[in-house]
């Protein structure tokens, strides 16, 4: 048994195709199906099931492949323990974070982050927050910013900061009148929403739960009250602009509107405010814990804007 072969079993289970595994292992793909075939052999077990169109592991198999991602981990960290003496700032940090924090914050801690370690390159990437699980998960992503609640066996969750939610509409609406904003008073108007998929959709309706009761009566009705599936904040924010109606907003991304000032305003909640608890995970088998230390220290020192 190899780290090769560990590698190439537990690439196999994520492409489900010989090709593709074999592209992203860079060996030819008899070389990798004779690899996995010497496995097998050697374990007694048949780790995959085989058809013309898809490579799927066996029940036993998916155990297997788990416990060889975390050899996989283990033997990263043996490499990182060996260069104790070297920078762990001088490795590139892959890093996550859901839809509806990665446009808000990326631009503010980036720059932070360039200047507490400048050699440490930064790959990042948007998704919904099952997609972030998987990613991290597997190894793909050093780390995820999400929003709580959010957990993860063998992962370690930090919340970051407290981030309250806003109301956006038209300058001239009649609630711009307000200085604040009770949750129950949105139901008297078209509250624009994220699609299904997006925890902060689930985290508005939580906050407004006269909002869901209004949607369920609706859809009943055959009327359509939120944005079309898979829409983003700034979709929302432009459907507000257009005014199709009025929308919700985490703070940091009311703030970061490209249009001219009275175009739209924003009036915050009444007390008490729903907000959202931002967080940063990562596996606990991550050996780089400066690395992280260096993410959050950048993030903590971010001032994001306020409208």
């Amino acid at each position: 048994m190899t780290l090769n072969e560990l590698r190439y079993i537990v690439t196999l289970a994520q492409e489900q195709h010989f090709g593709r595994a074999a592209e992203r292992c860079f060996v030819s793909q008899p070389t990798l199906s004779i690899a996995v075939k010497k496995l097998e052999k050697e374990l007694g077990v048949a780790l995959f099931e085989r058809s013309k169109t898809r490579v799927q592991a066996t029940p036993l198999g998916e155990r297997i492949v788990a416990q060889a991602q975390l050899v996989l981990e283990q033997s990263a960290a043996i490499k990182d323990i060996a260069s104790a003496g070297k920078d762990q700032l001088s490795s590139p940090l892959s890093v996550g974070a859901i839809f509806t924090i990665g446009p808000y914050l990326f631009p503010h801690f980036i720059p932070q982050l360039q200047q507490l370690a400048p050699q440490m390159p930064l790959y990042v990437e948007e998704g919904y927050t099952s997609t972030l699980r998987a990613r991290l998960r597997k190894g793909e992503l050093d780390a995820v910013i999400i929003a709580l609640p959010f957990t993860e066996p063998d992962v370690v969750t930090q919340p970051l900061y407290d981030e309250p939610f806003v109301v956006l509409m038209p300058s001239d609406h009649p609630l711009a009148k307000e200085e604040a904003i009770a949750p129950e008073q949105l139901c008297e108007d078209n509250v624009l929403l994220l699609g299904e998929g997006h925890c902060f959709r689930d985290q508005v309706l939580e906050a407004c739960p006269q909002l869901q009761q209004s949607i369920e009566k609706e859809a009943g009705n055959g009327h359509i009250r939120t944005a079309a599936d898979g829409s983003s904040l700034e979709t929302l924010r432009h459907m507000v602009a257009s005014r199709l109606g009025i929308t919700v907003l985490p703070l940091s991304a009311a703030a970061a509107s490209q249009y001219a000032s009275g175009v739209l305003v924003t009036r915050p909640f009444a007390a008490p405010a729903p907000q959202r608890t931002v967080a940063l995970a990562w596996r606990a088998s991550f050996p780089r814990h400066r690395a992280i230390d260096m993410l959050r220290n950048a993030i903590n020192q971010c001032q994001l804007q306020t409208p």
